[in-house]
């Protein structure tokens, strides 16, 4: 398995700095032992409206020449719109990063079911508060708003298989509310060009047990997958996560070894999405969010490293959640 830094981590919108650029992210990238960079497929990072031909054809030799994989364009798109004129622009919102992906020489688009978006307020940081409470009384019926996302991901796919780019569905709410549902939709689509993206933040049950049926039940439909949350670093020196009311605790060992149970060989991609205020109210600085991305890649070397061992026993997640919430707070 591979790590690669998913750009929406250096949006700008998260911490008080400014945004990096795509280029910037792969200096990056290379500099802190990252294989690979996801690129988010709105403004500052992956619109494609603000991609020239030459600036693909550039970016994507800066990345050959660091040796950075360029892994994803990312979609921020909601498929359930009862306004066929928003579906119909979604779908053709995908079908643009389909494009950015291939001149890029990335593999994959990463989709949601249904994006609610964020807001950005005066000091150009973003909330996802706004858009959560708004799009949490849809007029519309759960089996309407299926139907027409599994529509409008038939009618991408169909572009994609063209263009040789998988999509990978997440796992993420509100329209797809477990994995379960996540794996019903690429049936349901049932194209070979319709893949799976499982993310263990976002399974609502971290029990070892529960993780693992998740990977396994996915199998060999995952090609993606993200890992996050904020790390610190304890009195021993050791890097763990860190675990607060706003920041769960993820068995990312039980999840690790299920992948490599099931021969996963992709990437797992960093991301901070969310306001980083690493002390009381106040944002974080883009230092503090370059020491995050160095932490999290220890953590996971470190803990890939265990599974690779077998160091990383059945479990082990659960202890070590016992262990975490006697010690970091």
């Amino acid at each position: 398995m591979k790590l690669a830094i998913y750009s929406i981590t250096y949006a700008g919108i998260w911490y008080n700095g400014r945004a990096l650029s795509v280029e910037e992210i792969i200096e990056r990238a290379a500099r802190f032992g990252y294989e690979g960079v996801e690129i988010d497929g709105k403004r500052p990072h992956g619109f494609p409206l603000d991609w020239s031909p030459e600036r693909r054809k550039a970016v994507r030799a800066l990345a050959e020449r660091k040796g950075v994989e360029i892994v994803a364009v990312s979609a921020n798109n909601n498929f359930t719109s009862p306004i066929p004129e928003e579906r119909e622009a979604q779908m053709l919102m995908v079908v643009e990063l389909i494009k950015l992906a291939r001149d890029l020489g990335a593999k994959i688009v990463r989709i949601f079911a249904a994006w609610p978006g964020v807001t950005i307020g005066e000091d150009g940081r973003a909330a996802y508060d706004i858009a959560r409470c708004e799009w949490y009384r849809p007029p519309s019926t759960y089996l309407q708003r299926w139907r027409w996302c599994r529509d409008c991901i038939k009618e991408v796919a169909r572009i994609a298989e063209k263009e040789k780019i998988i999509l990978c569905l997440q796992n993420h709410k509100p329209l797809i509310r477990n994995y379960r549902d996540m794996i019903d939709m690429v049936r349901e689509v049932g194209s070979d060009y319709v893949k799976c993206c499982l993310d263990a933040p976002l399974l609502d049950n971290q029990e070892d047990s529960y993780v693992i049926n998740a990977v396994k039940e996915t199998g060999n439909l995952q090609v993606l997958s993200h890992f996050g949350g904020e790390f610190v670093k304890t009195p021993d020196g050791k890097i763990t996560q860190k675990v607060s009311a706003d920041l769960k605790w993820v068995n990312y060992e039980a999840f690790l070894r299920a992948l490599k149970d099931i021969g996963y060989e992709g990437f797992l991609s960093y991301e901070l999405c969310h306001p980083f205020l690493p002390e009381g109210h106040e944002y974080g600085t883009l230092d503090q969010v370059d020491e995050q991305v160095m932490m999290a890649n220890q953590y996971m070397r470190e803990l890939l490293q265990k599974i690779e061992s077998k160091e990383v026993m059945p479990g082990t997640g659960e202890k070590n959640r016992a262990t975490l919430a006697k010690t970091v707070s």
